[in-house]
């Protein structure tokens, strides 16, 4: 740990300095930590620093799925929601039937507008019969839902809690939470939380995570200890091969895991990525967007998202802008996301395109920064499509 240490000293506050968004960008409880452990680059998510570099993704990548990676996700911002409506309200907010969600529970679910757009992919945690935190993917939810709370004539209060993720994702994540926690851990359901401490740190602590492989999410509900819960963990992790981490692309792409903005936006709805499982538009209660959401599942939809697999070199990184694609010299859709899987030596992709051209082993032509190349159309996920790791 000399090294780390020696990464205290003043030199270390050039290092922050460097990273210069501004005040207006917050930092994390665990930021201090990462830049120690080795953080080089960031971006803002949720108005937030967030890690983004390491060792490099692919190095990230065989980290995550052969021992595991600790990512601070401080960025998933909470809107918590308590008060006598707050399960009504949060049903409001969400086409996903909660009426049998249990305390003690996560789900996956989407936020919709008016029209059905969705507004953001968040975990929901039942925290008690009227407490709830929506952890946030990157959209200003929270003020979206205090508009709405505003005229829907329920008793809900809102809040942004000071609750901060770390994810603790790959195969030895179980073992690592064994070595802090103990055996008990091991009984924790796949979507489930429980209240914990460690060394007295108080916790919520979650079988979630976005890497479609086994893993935790351990939400500090002290901000001031963030530096002593990352070095904790660290430290009980580091027998088990546990790295510091970032989210990775190549993997969630991999497993078919949404990036909002760049998989989906306000103008992109649930039946277009095939979540059909998330909406639920005949249940007695209402929520925003119903309307639109019967109309979308009688009339179909124009477009679907697909699997690419595209030809060529490796690609030297994941995409940073939309890239067109054209079927017959028509422009039919975008590839979204796109990465080259060092597992599966492919370039693989999501995509959104016109209905006709979804179908499986249509061939299109991808019109990248480098000049054209082909793709064809296959199965998502890519990998482990029954989420057997995320599961087990």
């Amino acid at each position: 740990m000399s090294n780390v240490t020696s990464l205290q000293s003043a030199s270390n506050q050039a290092v922050h300095d460097d990273f210069g968004f501004g005040t207006q960008i917050r930092k994390s409880p665990y930021f201090s930590a990462t830049v120690r452990w080795g953080a080089s680059a960031f971006s803002v998510y949720n108005h937030m620093y967030i890690p983004r570099e390491f060792t490099g993704p692919e190095d990230n990548f065989w980290n995550l799925v052969n021992e595991a990676i600790l990512c601070d996700v401080a960025a998933e911002r909470q809107v918590e929601v308590t008060g006598p409506d707050a399960a009504a309200f949060v049903q409001y907010l969400t086409p996903r039937d909660l009426s049998q969600m249990a305390v003690g529970q996560c789900k996956y679910i989407l936020i919709t507008a008016e029209d059905g757009g969705i507004l953001n992919d968040p975990i929901l945690l039942k925290l008690a019969d009227d407490h709830f935190w929506i952890s946030l993917a990157d959209s200003d939810i929270l003020l979206w839902a205090r508009g709405v709370a505003l005229h829907a004539g329920l008793d809900v209060q809102l809040s942004e809690p000071d609750v901060s993720p770390l994810q603790l994702q790959g195969p030895k994540s179980g073992e690592i939470m064994q070595a802090l926690f103990g055996d008990s851990i091991q009984d924790m359901r796949y979507y489930w939380w429980r209240e914990m401490e460690l060394n007295g740190i108080p916790l919520i602590v979650s079988r979630t995570g976005w890497s479609s492989e086994l893993g935790y999410e351990l939400y500090l509900r002290d901000g001031s200890r963030g530096d002593e819960l990352w070095e904790t963990i660290m430290a009980a992790g580091l027998p088990f091969g546990l790295k510091p981490g970032h989210t990775s692309s190549i993997r969630r792409i991999e497993g078919g895991m949404l990036s909002y903005h760049a998989d989906a936006d306000m103008h992109t709805t649930p039946y277009e990525l095939g979540m059909d499982r998330l909406v639920n538009p005949q249940m007695e209660a209402d929520f925003i967007g119903k309307s639109a959401l019967q109309r979308i599942q009688q009339e179909g939809v124009h477009r679907k998202q697909v699997g690419l697999e595209i030809e060529g070199d490796a690609l030297s990184g994941p995409n940073t802008s939309f890239w067109a694609l054209t079927h017959g010299g028509n422009t039919v859709g975008k590839v979204t996301s796109a990465v080259y899987s060092p597992r599966l030596d492919k370039n693989i992709a999501l995509a959104m395109v016109i209905v006709p051209c979804s179908e499986l082993g249509t061939q299109l032509e991808v019109h990248t920064p480098d000049g054209e190349v082909m793709a064809t159309v296959v199965e998502k996920p890519f990998f482990d499509p029954r989420k057997q790791l995320a599961t087990s």
